[in-house]
């Protein structure tokens, strides 16, 4: 019996939950002008089970955690994911992952509030292999990445945040001038969101 309780104990959250969708907490701003808004992301393991399941472990091991938002795009994208962004130094944003790549599952379109890896370019990165942590979300459908990034998930609640985050002032590399901080990561079942599934 003490067996079964500790075997328990190990089995991973995601698959404790009937949907896992994970939300993502953000905040920017200091003291009495701090913003905080909230965005949920499900993902689609048929469609990308290698990049789906990677993404759900860095949320629930907290590795996006204190990460921000470095890239910015008013109204078409917003980019986030890179373990750098902890620190303060701007030169190397956007360089950063957790020390491996993904394979490509390139099916899905990149349709509004749809989430895809980011990725070096073609001229380097011939078999398109996705950055281990980057990801981005479309603020509208972006044809031109079709068959080009993968697609892994869907953000279905809190997309308006992310449309505001996209409009903040930025530099001319397109970070924001104030730094849009992930607060907190983390799993639920997507009951909890009260949106209905699709």
């Amino acid at each position: 019996m003490n067996k079964l309780i500790l075997l328990a104990l190990f089995v991973p959250l995601a698959t404790c939950l009937a949907e896992p969708v994970a939300v993502f907490d953000v905040h920017w701003g200091r003291k009495k002008s701090r913003q905080g808004r909230s965005f949920a992301i499900a993902v689609d393991h048929a469609a990308a089970p290698q990049t789906a399941a990677n993404f759900m472990h860095l949320v629930q091991d907290g590795f996006y955690r204190k990460t921000i938002f470095h890239r910015v795009f008013p109204g078409y994208l917003v980019q986030g994911g890179d373990p750098i962004t902890k620190h303060k130094d701007r030169s190397a944003m956007g360089t950063g992952g957790p020390g491996y790549t993904l394979g490509a599952e390139i099916r899905l379109r990149h349709v509004r509030g749809a989430v895809a890896m980011a990725r070096l370019p073609d001229n380097i990165n011939l078999i398109r292999q996705s950055n281990g942590s980057q990801f981005y979300v479309c603020l509208q459908s972006i044809s031109s990445q079709n068959g080009k990034d993968t697609v892994f998930g869907h953000v279905i609640s809190g997309l308006e945040a992310l449309d505001e985050i996209s409009r903040m002032p930025a530099d001319s590399n397109a970070n924001p001038d104030e730094r849009v901080e992930v607060g907190r990561a983390y799993l639920i079942d997507r009951s909890q969101l009260g949106v209905r599934s699709r």
